[in-house]
């Protein structure tokens, strides 16, 4: 795992924990690359019914299967637009975190759960 030395994790309003910085971060900057545990549709039935579905991907080019990252992936907050964007490696079973724009000390980093940060498409907590 790799995570950048200024990452902090700490209580984002209103979103429970989040994941922050005590220093600036350039844009375009790998901030967190982790392994993730793949897991089968029927494995995914059985997680949709516990907390853990709130921190799972979707995972494969049909997002037939889901993956848990390990490390601090599964903490970073959803907005949009996002100022980090992740990225999956399916063949090498990774996922990796990348700054979008510069980030200034003490800012929360957020991702889009949608995968692209400016992706204005609902995600499940919003179409409830």
């Amino acid at each position: 795992m790799l995570r950048y030395p200024s990452l902090y994790i700490g209580q984002s309003l209103e979103k429970g924990r989040g994941i922050f910085t005590s220093e600036a971060i350039p844009a375009d900057t790998i901030i967190e690359w982790s392994p993730v545990i793949t897991m089968t549709a029927t494995e995914r039935v059985l997680l949709d019914q516990t907390r853990l579905h709130d921190y799972i991907f979707e995972w494969g080019e049909d997002a037939s299967l889901c993956a848990m990252a390990l490390g601090w992936i599964p903490i970073f907050n959803h907005a949009v637009p996002a100022n980090c964007e992740y990225f999956m490696d399916f063949e090498e079973e990774t996922m990796f975190i990348k700054t979008v724009r510069i980030i200034d000390p003490g800012e929360e980093l957020f991702v889009n759960y949608k995968g692209d940060f400016d992706n204005t498409e609902a995600v499940w907590f919003q179409a409830k």
